[in-house]
């Protein structure tokens, strides 16, 4: 996606969610628009309403971080669109001055991960643990990360996390809260391509997926941000049964360049929860170890 394209649709969609009361100004009995208008946010943001209209068309490439921290405020941005509406920045000043980006290092040769990565993972015994890319395909997984996501590798030869989801019909009956799941990965993916604007396969997979998936066109509209990766995820698993699991993401720093993401899934201590990882870990044979196929 074209940058000035989605600086401009993230700036409307903030702005259209924030009410004149919430940020204290009078309402009036006739108004086009559902949130603020654009003279509001400049006037909240302290900048003339000609310069917060060139910034909301996507003139992003010469804005002081000040004026950034300004519009974040107006715009009540929590921290993950903050940091979204920065990188956004950060890519338009990586473009040339006629508009075209400059060649990603990043994306002339995929990092391959370390075999000391696929140790970690196989240490951890009693935790579900996967390493995905900024696209959601899952490059390296443990045993017990293999059997807790059985369905997702009986669906394809490289499993995707987002493709699982919205193009497989067995992802509904596997995911307990299918709807909160997508929010995230999309949330996920919508992060990732503001901060990676040549990665042409992010790109292709986001194409991909709006163009047959309602539903993932839907949230991606809504310019929903996910950067910290955590919470609670509810399976329906085919054998074990119902688990409820903790899941913790972190960036796995393997390269100069920005790493892929690594995930863990475990149960509450002395829970019935993990009674049930204990009974998948028990199924799984040693020679099922190694990265996904």
């Amino acid at each position: 996606m074209n940058n000035r394209i989605a600086v401009r649709e993230f700036l409307i969609s903030r702005r259209a969610r924030i009410t004149p009361a919430q940020a204290g100004l009078p309402g009036g009995a006739r108004r086009r628009v559902p949130g603020l208008r654009r003279e509001e946010v400049a006037v909240l943001a302290g900048v003339s309403t000609e310069w917060y209209t060139r910034l909301e068309k996507g003139h992003i490439r010469d804005v002081s971080y000040d004026v950034l921290e300004a519009v974040a405020r107006a715009l009540r941005l929590d921290d993950e669109e903050r940091i979204y509406l920065f990188d956004m920045a950060r890519v338009a000043r990586a473009e040339t001055p006629g508009g075209s980006a400059r060649e990603c290092p990043a994306t002339a040769a995929r990092v391959e991960l370390p075999p000391t990565v696929q140790w970690l993972l196989d240490s951890m015994t009693l935790s579900s643990a996967m390493v995905t890319s900024k696209k959601l395909d899952v490059l390296a997984i443990n045993p017990l990360g293999r059997a807790l996501y059985a369905p997702l590798f009986d669906s394809a030869e490289q499993p995707n996390l987002a493709r699982f989801h919205f193009l497989v019909p067995a992802a509904r009956e596997f995911h307990g809260n299918w709807e909160a799941t997508a929010d995230v990965l999309v949330g996920l993916l919508r992060t990732e391509v503001g901060r990676a604007h040549c990665d042409q396969a992010l790109h292709d997979l986001v194409g991909e997926l709006s163009e047959v998936s309602g539903e993932f066109r839907a949230r991606w509209q809504a310019h929903n941000i996910v950067i910290n990766y955590r919470g609670t995820k509810v399976f329906r698993h085919p054998f074990a049964g119902p688990l409820t699991l903790a899941y913790h993401s972190m960036n796995l720093p393997i390269a100069v360049q920005d790493g892929p993401m690594l995930s863990v899934c475990t149960a509450e201590p002395g829970s019935a929860d993990e009674e049930r990882l204990r009974m998948l870990a028990s199924w799984v044979a040693p020679s099922s170890a190694g990265r996904p196929r």
